[in-house]
Parts: C-alpha cells; structure tokens; sequence
C-alpha cells in the first residue's frame, strides 16, 4: 500500500514539528557495550501509565515481547499529579539525570536501574529498542519492513490523531474543521482497502504497525469523537474492515489487559479544554465488551 503524508496541511505540519520536538532525554539501547547502554536483561525499567497513549504503545509492545522477567514495569496514576503533566514519582528520576533539572516529569520513561537514570523519555524510540533486549516474542520492527512500520507511525500521527484533533476543534475555522475532517475520513478509508482481506498490516503478524493503529483507534473512539458531531462519528464509524480489526485485536491478551477505559476518560477530562459535542454519544466500538481480561482500574 502505498501512504501519501498530508504534508500540504497547516495541521498535518503542526503534527509533524510535535513529533520531532526534542525530548529531554533521548538515549538509545544499542547491540553491544560500545553504544553505552547495552542490551542485556534485568537492567532497566518502563514507567508508564496506560491511560497515556504513548503508554499503552509501550505496553503492549511489552506484552507482546514476552519482556516480563527481563524489563519490570513501573504503572504510573492515570491522571498526571504535577504541574505541566508530569508525575511525582519520576522527579527524582529526572533530577538524578540532568543537573538542577527544572521541565516536567513527563512519562512514559526508560531508565537505567543500575545507574538511577533515564535512559530515555522519547516513546517511538523506546518502542523500538524494546526489540534488542532479550524477549520471547517476535521482534516488532521486523526486518524489511521497517519503512512501512515507520509510514503507518506518521500516518496514525499526522493523518488521524493530528486532523481528528483539528477537526474537533470548536476555536478552529468551520472550513479548516471540514477539510481536517476530509483527511481523516482518507486516512481511513485507505486503511479500509489495506485491511480488507487481511488479518493485519505488515509481514501477516502483529507487529509495531498494528500497536499505533490500534491505539489511534482507541484514541478516536473514546477522546476525539467526544468534540466531534454525530454525522463526523457515524462516518468514521463506516468502516467494517477497520473496526473488526480494532474488536479482533482488543480480545489478544496483549492489547486488551492494558485497556484502562477509565483512565483514559479521566485524563483527557482532566486536561481537555474543548467543548462535548453530539458525538460524545455515539460510541463505534463496545471496548470493554471486546477485550480480554479487562482489569478494573481503582479510581486514584
């Protein structure tokens, strides 16, 4: 298949500038002792919450790396508890790692348990040196795939994420709202045509293609619908294909076990400040009826 970026955009450009924003941490786990954090169990640790999109990525990609005995994770609350939505319990993570260090501590984090850093605070690049640590599972960047994985990335970022939030947005011009809208439904519907017949985007497996799709989906469902009309919602929602794959991946133990619906919903009423629209009520997909092992997240 081939994906046309929506580079001609005012907001796929603002997408764009906020995906290549620098982190404050961006280390990498490398092959061997040379790159400075080397692959090797037992030496670092996730902290995450799953409310976060980033997150349940970061999750699932564990989950499905059968990572458990080899990269601990810390679950961070739903709902960040510090101002600029960082979380307490990573200050001293984030003061060990960087002199009189002033930003917020923002998750998810991978850090170094025999230093007491942070290796890094940048999620795309954790997600993929999740594969070069000893696992059980297949790798999620899988060899020869690796520029259709990234295309899928920025297409979920740009093209869905990114126009949904656009489209939604209610201080956005009426025409700027519609053409948004237009690039979403594309998106969409060109990943109707990839799915049809196919059980998943890349190589015939779950891979980290599949892991941003199915979380941009669960982002469109249960936070972007909530600004959008009913009509915009019923048309998103017009894509069999699409949605049998987002119920079909939410029954895998690996994507819905992490699925903390209300967590999801207590973070973006906790930031959000966009007014409800008529879409709010109508839900495309019954989540908690589809995933497997749902856990019940206690309110903190």
């Amino acid at each position: 298949m081939s994906i046309t970026p929506l580079s001609s955009t005012p907001f796929a450009a603002v997408a764009s500038a906020r995906r290549t924003a620098a982190a404050p941490f961006r280390g990498r786990i490398g092959r061997d002792a040379r790159s400075g954090h080397y692959a090797v169990a037992h030496r670092y640790r996730l902290h995450l919450s799953t409310a976060c999109a980033d997150g349940l990525r970061l999750a699932i990609g564990h989950s499905l790396l059968g990572l458990g005995d080899t990269c601990p994770v810390t679950l961070l609350p739903a709902v960040p508890d510090c101002p600029g939505g960082g979380h307490a319990a990573l200050r001293p993570l984030y003061e060990a790692s960087a002199h009189r260090y002033t930003g917020p501590a923002h998750a998810p984090v991978l850090s170094d348990d025999w230093s007491g850093r942070i290796v890094s605070a940048h999620a795309p690049d954790i997600l993929r040196d999740l594969d070069h640590l000893p696992r059980h599972g297949d790798p999620l960047h899988p060899a020869g795939w690796e520029s259709t994985v990234e295309a899928v990335e920025r297409l979920c970022a740009e093209e869905i994420e990114q126009s949904a939030q656009y489209a939604g947005a209610a201080d956005t011009d009426p025409a700027a709202r519609a053409a948004a809208l237009d690039g979403l439904l594309d998106a969409l519907g060109r990943l109707e045509r990839w799915l049809t017949g196919e059980e998943y985007l890349v190589d015939g497996r779950i891979t980290a293609a599949d892991i941003h799709l199915w979380v941009c989906l669960v982002q469109l469902d249960t936070v972007h619908r909530c600004h959008l009309d009913a009509s915009a919602v019923h048309r998103i929602a017009d894509h069999p294909a699409l949605w049998s794959y987002a119920r079909r991946l939410a029954a895998h133990p690996a994507f819905g076990t992490h699925l903390d619906l209300d967590g999801i919903a207590r973070r973006h009423h906790g930031h959000c400040q966009g007014l409800e629209a008529a879409g709010a009520a109508v839900q495309i997909l019954d989540w908690a009826a589809h995933a497997t092992g749902l856990p019940h997240t206690p309110r903190r």
